[in-house]
C-alpha cells in the first residue's frame, strides 16, 4: 500500500512488491473481510432505483455457495467459467466462486452480439457460463456450437419460477441449496485467474491470461490516482463495465481490497445527469470516469452541486487541457489520468498532490513499474524520442500470455521488455506524453505525426464537441491529416466552418498538422469500452 512519504523520487525508491507464495483474489477481495460486523462491500442500485447494500459476510456466503455448486457441477481447478453479466452483486459472487475454486473467470461485455459471445466462449473453452435472461436469449441459439459449455447458470426471477432447457439452472435456486461453507483452493499466486479479451480493433480479439497476483499488481495505480486511496468515507464508482480491465481491476477488485464500498448500477446507456445524480445522492467520493464519459458529461453542460467526489481517475485516452479545465472548473478537483492495456495494466498515470499534472502527459511510472520508451528491438531511445511504451518483466500487473497464441504472445515482447504497441515520448522529469498507436501514427511528407495533439487542438475551438484525427492515402504526401468532427449543440457543418477550424490548428500548432480534410458526422465509431475505432474511420476514407 503507498504512503504518503515525501517527494515522488522518494515514493520510487522505497517501494517494493510484497507478492505471497500462495495468493487467491476470491480471498483478498472478499474473506478476510466477512470478520462478522456486517462491512458494507456493494452498494446495489437496481433497476427500480433501490439502493440494497451487500456486506462481505453476504458476499462470503453467497460466493462460497456458488463455489461449491460450480464444483458439484464438476467445475475443476483451471476451467474457464464465463460471466455475462451487468454491474450487479451476481456478478461479484460469481467472480469471487470462481477465483476460490481455482477456475478462470472470462468477463464478457452484455452488450456483445452473438458471434462475438460465440468467438470467446469458444476460444476460451468455457464449460460454465453466468448470465442473466438477455444474456441466454443470446446463447441459446449458438449453444450447439460450444460443445464444452455444459453448465449454464441463469441470474434472476424469472429463471427461478419458469421452465429451463436443459444443462440451465437458476442461480438463486442453486445458491439456496447449497453449503455456504467451502475451502477455497490455494493458488498460487502466478496461477491463472482471469482470460480477459482484448478490444479487437486490429483483429480477433486475443485472451490475456492474468494471474492472481494481477491484483496486486494493480493496487500501486489505483491508489496513486486515487491520491493515495483509501481515505476514511471513501465510497467508488465506475460506468465502465465490470467485463473490462478498466472497470474490474482499475476500481471493483482494489476497491474490495481495501474493504472500501463500491456503487453497482447497471446503466443501460451512459446519461450525463443521471450519472451525477448517482454519484450525489450515494455519497460516490471516488471516481473512475473513462475519457468518453467526460466528454459526454462536458458536451452536456451538466452540473450538480451535491457531488462532493475526493478524486477523479481516467484512463483510455488522453485528456487534454480544455478537459483538465473542465474538470477542474465542474468538480474543483484535478482528473488524474493513468495509462494500461488489457495486458499491462496501469503502469504510468498521475496525483496531483504528489506531482503537478502536465496537460498532454499521461503521467510518470507507477511505483513498482519499469517503464521505458524503447525501439523495436527493445533499446531505449533518448529522452524526448517517439518510441514503443515498454513495461520491464518481471511485473506482477503483466499478464502471463495470450491464450492458446505462443507466436503472438512471443511477439509481445523484445527481449526483456513487454511492447505496448502505444507511441509515447518522455521527457527529462519522467513524464509520459501519449502520441498514439503504432497504426495510428501518420506518416505526411516526412512528418511523423500523432493525432493525440491535433485533437487535443480540436477540441479548444468553440464549435467541436469531439474530433478523432486520421491519416488517409495521398499522392503527394503519402498521407494527410483528416478530422471527423462532431460538432457542438448550435453549430451546423459549412465549408466556412471547416476552414475556420482548419486555420485555427495552423495557428496553434503547425502548418504541417492541420487537418487538410474534414469530415463532419453526428457520432464516431467506438470500441466497446470507448475508445475511438479510428480504423473503422481511416476505411471512411
Amino acid at each position: 500500500m503507498l504512503t504518503p512519504c515525501g517527494t515522488y523520487d522518494e515514493l520510487i525508491g522505497s517501494f517494493q512488491w510484497r507478492i505471497p507464495e500462495l495468493y487467491n483474489m476470491g480471498i483478498d477481495a472478499c474473506d478476510r473481510h466477512a470478520d462478522g460486523t456486517a462491512r458494507p462491500a456493494l452498494l446495489y442500485v437496481d433497476e427500480t432505483h433501490r439502493c440494497r447494500p451487500y456486506s462481505f459476510d453476504q458476499l462470503k456466503d453467497l460466493s462460497n455457495r456458488f463455489a461449491n455448486v460450480l464444483v458439484a457441477h464438476g467445475l475443476a481447478r483451471g476451467d474457464r467459467a464465463g460471466i455475462l453479466l451487468p454491474q450487479m452483486p451476481a456478478t461479484v459472487i460469481a467472480h469471487l466462486a470462481v477465483f476460490k475454486a481455482g477456475a478462470v473467470s472470462v468477463p464478457l461485455f452484455t452488450l456483445f452480439g452473438q458471434d462475438a459471445i460465440e468467438f470467446r466462449l469458444a476460444d476460451s473453452g468455457a464449460t460454465a457460463l453466468v448470465t442473466d435472461s438477455a444474456g441466454l436469449a443470446k446463447v441459446l441459439p449458438i449453444r450447439e456450437r460450444l460443445p464444452h459449455l455444459t453448465n449454464i447458470y441463469v441470474v434472476g426471477e424469472n429463471a427461478r419460477s419458469g421452465a429451463l432447457p436443459p444443462g440451465v439452472t437458476s442461480f438463486e435456486t442453486a445458491l439456496e441449496s447449497a453449503s455456504p461453507e467451502f475451502a477455497a483452493v490455494a493458488t498460487r499466486a502466478d496461477d491463472p485467474a482471469l482470460v480477459i479479451y482484448t478490444s479487437g480493433t486490429t483483429g480477433n480479439p486475443k485472451g490475456a491470461v492474468h494471474a492472481h497476483r494481477v491484483l496486486l499488481g494493480h493496487l500501486p495505480g489505483m491508489e496513486l490516482s486515487h491520491d493515495f486511496f483509501p481515505h476514511p468515507g471513501d465510497v467508488c464508482w465506475t460506468p465502465a463495465d465490470w467485463a473490462w480491465i478498466g472497470g474490474l481491476l482499475d476500481l471493483l477488485l482494489p476497491a474490495l481490497h481495501h474493504a472500501v464500498p463500491v456503487l453497482a448500477c447497471r446503466l443501460r446507456k451512459f446519461d450525463p445527469d443521471q450519472a451525477m445524480g448517482l454519484m450525489a445522492e450515494h455519497n460516490v467520493r471516488n471516481a473512475f470516469l473513462p475519457p468518453t464519459a467526460l466528454r459526454l458529461m462536458r458536451q452536456a453542460e451538466v452540473r450538480n452541486s451535491s457531488v462532493r467526489l475526493r478524486t477523479i481517475a481516467s484512463g483510455g485516452e488522453s485528456l487534454g487541457e480544455e478537459m483538465l479545465a473542465w474538470g477542474q472548473k465542474i468538480f474543483g478537483l484535478t482528473i488524474n489520468e493513468f495509462y494500461g492495456q488489457t495486458e499491462c495494466n496501469l503502469v504510468v498515470g498521475n496525483d496531483a498532490r504528489l506531482f503537478p499534472v502536465r496537460p498532454g502527459s499521461m503521467g510518470r511510472a507507477v511505483p513498482g513499474h519499469d517503464v521505458r520508451v524503447v525501439n523495436d528491438s527493445g533499446m531505449e531511445v533518448p529522452r524526448g524520442e517517439i518510441g514503443n511504451i515498454a513495461i520491464a518483466r518481471p511485473d506482477p500487473v503483466m499478464f502471463l500470455n495470450y491464450w492458446n497464441q505462443p507466436d503472438a504472445t512471443t511477439r509481445k515482447f523484445a527481449g526483456d521488455f513487454l511492447l505496448t504497441g502505444d507511441l509515447a515520448s518522455q521527457d527529462d522529469a519522467g513524464y509520459f506524453t501519449f502520441v498514439g498507436r503504432t497504426d495510428d501514427l501518420i506518416n505526411s511528407a516526412g512528418y511523423r505525426i500523432g493525432p493525440g495533439e491535433i485533437e487535443e487542438c480540436l477540441a479548444k475551438h468553440r464549435a467541436v464537441g469531439v474530433a478523432a484525427v486520421v491519416g488517409v492515402p495521398d499522392a503527394i504526401r503519402r498521407e494527410v491529416v483528416k478530422a471527423w468532427i462532431v460538432l457542438r449543440p448550435g453549430y451546423a457543418p459549412s465549408d466556412e466552418l471547416a476552414r475556420d477550424i482548419q486555420q485555427f490548428v495552423r495557428l496553434h500548432l503547425a502548418a504541417h498538422e492541420y487537418p487538410r480534410q474534414i469530415a463532419f458526422t453526428d457520432a464516431l465509431p467506438l470500441t466497446a469500452t470507448g475508445k475511438i475505432m479510428r480504423r473503422e474511420l481511416r476505411a471512411r476514407g
